[in-house]
């Protein structure tokens, strides 16, 4: 059976012009600093953020978990939302990579204030607790169903950051779905941040690959953190290739994804064993189910209908659209959704 896969936007496929732009690619020993397309692929994302350097390397917990090292000492504080990634999926990577405690606001689908940002900070002089060092936005917000930032939030974030010595961080997995809703560009963010993670494997599309965007001193020092990490990755022209290919074909199209997810959304509202849905913003549909089926049994119907969707909680799933799935593969799922009864 071949299923329509709604787990997440990372089980994309190339598309067969990706896989040409791949086979194309000119190639050459990255950690030498050799490789073309790497050297295309890095700075094409720093200027498109006004950053001064990018680094290309494996995924988006590596780069988050690289930014988190270069900017904190062992022993720091870093602040986020209580279901950011860099605290949820990473592995405990804050901990282990950095030596760093994680404080947790509890933000609005993902997102806090500078209020919040305010009251979470440490005193730098109080001995007993561990030095507030960085803060970690995260757009559009995973667990918050794709929500995602509103300028004016974060650059007063950004604001306290400054006066209070801190380093701000964004986490932007997706970033260009949040750029296809609120017309921001990726400059506007840029100017906000003292480092960016990007995707180049969720919503766009590549098979691999994310970037690390900042200044070139912090970029200077993120590549021995991936080295350290065993993130040197040789001949990596080949994946830079799709990811190149994935900012020039496939960034208009995210808007298509996210009205396939309003579509979802929509059909989950009708549905009497929903007892909510996230507002759907992009990509992301987040559902809480009544006392009447669990998510674990809304996955195992679902499936028997080909189509795979993920659990996050006892009660609560989460679909995700991406471009290997259609308007006819929306049908499926509308029509799949109506025949189960709680």
């Amino acid at each position: 059976m071949d299923f329509i896969d709604l787990r997440s936007d990372t089980v994309t496929k190339p598309t067969p012009a990706m896989r040409e732009a791949m086979a194309r690619a000119e190639v050459g020993d990255d950690v030498y600093g050799e490789d073309p397309e790497v050297k295309r692929l890095e700075a094409r994302m720093a200027a498109l953020f006004g950053h001064e350097a990018a680094l290309f390397c494996a995924s988006g917990t590596m780069t988050n978990q690289i930014a988190i090292k270069v900017h904190t000492r062992p022993g720091d504080e870093v602040i986020c939302d209580e279901g950011a990634h860099i605290y949820r999926y990473e592995g405990g990577g804050t901990m282990a990579n950095s030596g760093c405690s994680v404080k947790l606001i509890a933000g609005d689908h993902g997102r806090f204030s500078a209020m919040q940002v305010n009251e979470a900070l440490n005193d730098p002089n109080n001995p007993h607790l561990p030095r507030t060092r960085l803060v970690s936005v995260e757009n559009t917000t995973n667990r918050g169903g794709g929500s995602i930032w509103d300028l004016g939030a974060v650059a007063a974030i950004r604001a306290l950051c400054t006066a209070h010595g801190l380093a701000l961080h964004m986490d932007g997995a997706r970033i260009f779905n949040a750029l296809a809703v609120d017309g921001s560009t990726p400059l506007h963010w840029g100017r906000l941040t003292d480092s960016i993670s990007i995707c180049l494997s969720k919503g766009l599309g590549a098979p691999v690959g994310s970037v690390l965007t900042g200044s070139a001193s912090f970029i200077h020092e993120a590549r021995r953190v991936r080295k350290r990490m065993g993130g040197g990755m040789r001949q990596a022209g080949i994946l830079a290739a799709a990811g190149l290919h994935a900012l020039e074909h496939h960034v208009a199209r995210l808007s298509e994804d996210h009205a396939r997810a309003q579509r979802i959304g929509a059909a989950l509202h009708r549905l009497p064993f929903t007892e909510s849905v996230l507002p759907v913003t992009t990509n992301i549909v987040i559902a809480t189910l009544g006392a009447g089926l669990t998510a674990d049994g809304l996955v195992a119907a679902l499936k028997q209908h080909g189509i795979l969707i993920s659990s996050i909680g006892p009660q609560s799933v989460r679909f995700v659209t991406h471009l290997d799935v259609d308007d006819a593969a929306i049908d499926q799922v509308e029509n799949a959704l109506r025949s189960i009864t709680a």
